[in-house]
């Protein structure tokens, strides 16, 4: 597994967070749900394509 996917997880994590304090100190609470919302859709992207990946490594090493 590349270290790399692990921090891009990570950098959206923060990012979206430290957004999402501003948003709330602006008293825009409804806009930093939506971010929370759209960093966690973002993220499910990322592991989907990786579990996509991971099943297409174990199809090929057991197709006989």
């Amino acid at each position: 597994m590349d270290i790399d996917i692990l921090f891009r997880i990570a950098g959206i994590g923060i990012l979206i967070s430290v957004l999402c304090i501003v948003l709330t100190q602006a008293k825009k609470q409804e806009q930093a749900e939506m971010l929370t919302l759209a960093g966690v859709i973002i993220v499910l992207i990322i592991v989907v394509q990786l579990m996509n990946q991971l099943f297409t490594v174990v199809r090929t090493v057991f197709s006989f």
